[in-house]
Order: structure tokens, then sequence, then C-alpha cells
């Protein structure tokens, strides 16, 4: 039986992660975040601050057969400079909480993204490829990275890297979704009687786009953590296909009864600054849980993704060549997710 601990439990990594574990025989899980929630039965959960990576001796003792470590957990700040720091400083924390209490650990996953190829810096080389070159820090991605590499020599760990892009999945509490970012988006812009207009920049509506499937990257984390061929490697993993906004998006507000008009740029940010007594109206209206809406959807996100254009494309050959080639079709992805979402009652069904 091998042990695998999900450092970031409670986001939508984490959660997907803890939900694919309960289904396979030959592993157990252990969840860790900050605040624990009651995600699974089959799986425990260890409340730990990395930034303060103290642990009790009951929780020492369920880190002991810990064979495998998957981090994703992160932490987001308005100063971007202090948002690197504090990133690096959970990570040493992850560090130390291994090296103290998981003598038996075998294997660390570590997830990066596509800030490590600079998306957020604006276009760069696509399809991007794992050998391509770090652009100029700051970027915590790096140091993690760099930190990993090091103390894995030192442990005899094995480690391998996963980079998804704009991950996909469902939990609640957990804002930086866009599935939730576009329906809830869409759900006020029905409240007003208005079409659902893409709020992004027309480049970004018109240029490739990709994502990834919480459920397919939990498949990835399993496949990645006892893979011979993984160890020391860094992967992009995505679901398969790619597309462009301006189609997805008709898709999508077909499929939640929307009508659909010509793109009008917005900060997201700026305009759903005032909504959150709407969204308390929508809830009553619908019975639906009360999220608070500050911890349903980020706007920065949205605006960020919305406002990339340029393509964005991860090259996911290397993966499939070393054996892992599981793909998942987007527009059925983004179905399913809103489905749950509204099965959960924090979107209304239909109108």
């Amino acid at each position: 039986m091998q042990k695998l601990a999900v450092f970031g439990g409670t986001g939508i990594i984490g959660r997907s992660i803890i939900e694919y574990l309960d289904t396979q025989d030959d592993w157990q899980g252990i969840g860790v975040a900050r605040h624990k929630q009651q995600i699974s039965e089959l799986t425990p959960f260890v409340e730990l601050d990395l930034l303060q990576p103290f642990l009790y001796d009951a929780a020492l003792e369920q880190f002991a057969d810990v064979t495998h470590a998957v981090y994703a957990a992160y932490v987001s700040h308005e100063d971007k400079f202090k948002e690197n720091e504090l990133n690096i400083q959970m990570f040493q924390g992850l560090m130390q909480v291994l090296q103290n209490a998981a003598p038996n650990l075998k294997r660390v996953i570590l997830m990066q993204g596509v800030k490590a190829y600079g998306v957020h810096l604006g276009a760069f080389k696509t399809p991007a490829k794992e050998t391509d070159p770090r652009h100029l820090p700051p970027n915590f991605y790096y140091d993690q990275e760099d930190i990993l590499k090091e103390t894995a020599k030192q442990q005899s760990w094995e480690f391998t890297i996963l980079r998804p892009d704009v991950v996909c999945g469902f939990s609640i509490g957990t804002p930086m979704s866009i599935v939730l970012v576009i329906a809830v988006y869409a759900e006020i812009c029905r409240f007003y009687g208005l079409p659902m207009r893409f709020p992004g920049k027309v480049g970004a509506y018109n240029a490739l786009a990709q994502v990834t499937d919480a459920e397919l990257l939990a498949k990835a984390v399993l496949w990645a953590a006892t893979e011979p061929r993984a160890a020391g490697e860094t992967y992009n993993i995505t679901n398969g296909d790619l597309f462009r906004w301006k189609y997805l998006w008709a898709q999508l507000a077909d499929y939640l009864e929307m009508q659909v008009a010509e793109p009008q740029t917005i900060s997201l940010s700026t305009m759903m600054a005032d909504k959150a007594p709407i969204w308390q109206e929508i809830q009553q209206r619908y019975s639906l849980k009360p999220v608070a809406f500050k911890d349903l959807a980020a706007w920065w996100f949205g605006d960020f993704i919305f406002g990339c254009d340029y393509d964005v494309i991860s090259d996911t050959t290397k993966i499939k060549l070393h054996g892992f080639k599981e793909i998942v079709d987007t527009s059925s992805m983004f179905a399913r997710l809103l489905d749950r979402y509204r099965l959960h009652k924090v979107l209304p069904v239909g109108k």
C-alpha cells in the first residue's frame, strides 16, 4: 500500500487528487491544508500552516508511512514580490516537514504551471516545451524547483514536475476557478437581463487557449508518482485539445441558456466589486448555498485569463511518449463541472 500526502488538499487540484485516491485500492491519502475540510471519509486531514511548519505528535504518526507527496499549495498576494517570497517560504516549510516527518518518502510531485514560460508577462514561444529557457526572475516556480532538486539530492528522493494550465475542477470556497468566474458572471448578466458578452480582450476571444481538467491532472499525479520514466522529469499536462473562446463561449452560453453578444472588454475586478448583494438575492431566489461572494470567484483571475490576447499552447508530446496518454474534451468538461456546481446548489439550475 502506497500513501500520498496532498499538500494544498482543499484546493481545486488537491480535492480532485483526494477524490481520485478514494477510487484506488492500492493507495491511501492524507490531506494537508491550513484549514481542513471533510472532503472524504477515507482520507484524513492534517491542519498545517507551511509558513509555520510544526506538526503535533498525532500528525507526525500519520506521516510516518507516507511514500509520496504532491505539492499543490499556493498563496496569492497583491504585491507580487511578496507573493513570490511567501510561496518560497511555504515550499521551504514543505521540505522541512517531509525531512522531519516522512522517513519512507520516495518521490515528490511539484505542481507548476504555464507561468514557468512567462504567460503572465505576455506573448511567449508556442507551443511551449519543457526544455524552453526560464524568463528573467522573480518566479517562485524556479525557486521551488531549485530547492526541490537540491533537497531531493540530499535526501535521495525522486521528483517529478507537472505543468498544467488553467486547472478546472470542483471546489467550494476556492475562488481561483475559471468555471465559476464564467458561470457567476453569466448569472449576474441574466439577473440584469443582459446577454452573455465575453468580458475580455478581443485578441483573447480569437486566440488559441487550453485548460487542464482537475480529474485528468489527478490521474497524471498518480501516474507520475510511480512511473519509472517520470523520475527527474518535467511534463506539460493539458486536456490535449485547443479552443478559441470565440467558439467555446457560444457553446457555454447555449448550455447556460443565455444569449450572446459581441465581446465588450471590461475589468471584472471593477465591475463585480459591488455585486455581492445581487448574488445574495440570486442565492435566496434559488435556495443556493450561502457561499460568500468573495469566496466564489476570483475576478482578477478572470481578468488575467481573458486578457491573454495571444496563443497559450503547451506541447504535451513528452508526457504522451512517456506513457500518459489520457485526454479530455474541453467543452464536455465544462458541461460536467457546471452540472456538478448546480447539483451542489452553488449555481442555479437553468432559468
